[in-house]
């Protein structure tokens, strides 16, 4: 199998993939999973495609990222995941869409307004 590269997207985050034929391993940043997502609860985000389809010990992936916080980068690498899993076998789309790791979550912060203090918050009125 050749080296088949995804991109995923979130807030700020973006998660370029590349995925190898291999036995597991996933590299973020030249650091492993472990060490670069120390919660488990992001780490099992990472891996939520990959258990969906039961391939977690079928494939090594390498991934450069960068932007945002922790949250956002860990759900821009499920998606990228979620994207290489269908290039190499299409009848994995159904599945993966079923469980929503498919949709690019378009959320983002919204920018701040002229005369406010922030996006939608106002100063404090002063009737008088």
């Amino acid at each position: 199998m050749e080296v088949i590269n995804a991109i995923g997207r979130r807030k700020a985050a973006v998660a370029r993939i590349y995925v190898s034929q291999g036995s597991g391993n996933i590299t973020i940043n030249k650091r492993e999973l472990d060490q670069y997502f120390p919660a488990a609860t992001l780490q099992y985000i990472v891996k939520q495609p990959l258990n969906t389809i039961g391939v977690a010990d079928n494939y090594d992936i390498k991934v450069n990222l960068y932007g945002g916080g922790f949250k956002g980068q860990a759900e821009a690498v499920r998606l990228a995941i979620a994207r290489a899993l269908v290039k190499i076998d299409a009848e994995n789309k159904p599945a993966l869409k079923a469980e929503g790791f498919m949709t690019r979550d378009s959320r983002v912060v919204e920018r701040k307004k002229p005369g406010r203090p922030k996006a939608r918050k106002r100063f404090q009125f002063s009737k008088r």
